[in-house]
């Protein structure tokens, strides 16, 4: 469509059609999907802005975890809360919100049920 053309010519284009493009300064990015996260180490991220919406261009190096492979993050409060509620030890309501993958009513389920 636009032939061989030098960078110059491509963004004085772009502004003629009112698209603009911005770096961004980024660590790292991570795009969460169903059942894997995507992470992009050292990216290069464009931001393309053309009629008021934003536009995401990535690149770097990629690494995907499955879900098997992430761990539930376990908040203190949350295992307080479980303990509490299931009127355990907080070891155990540690331990249930591990099996649950951070569930909460699920873990004070078990913990009740198991009592």
């Amino acid at each position: 469509m636009f032939g061989k053309m030098n960078p110059r010519q491509m963004r004085q284009l772009m502004k003629q059609m009112g698209i603009k493009m911005e770096e961004l300064d980024a660590d790292e990015v991570i795009i969460k999907a169903k059942g894997k996260i995507i992470r992009i180490e050292e990216p290069e991220v464009s931001v393309i802005i053309a009629q008021g919406q934003k536009s995401y261009q990535i690149s770097g190096k990629e690494s995907i975890e499955t879900e098997a492979e992430q761990e539930p993050e376990i908040k203190e409060e949350d295992i307080e809360l479980v303990a509490q509620q299931a009127n355990v030890s907080e070891e155990r309501a540690k331990e249930a919100l591990e099996r649950t993958k951070g569930d909460l009513a699920e873990a004070i389920l078990q913990l009740q049920q198991s009592s």
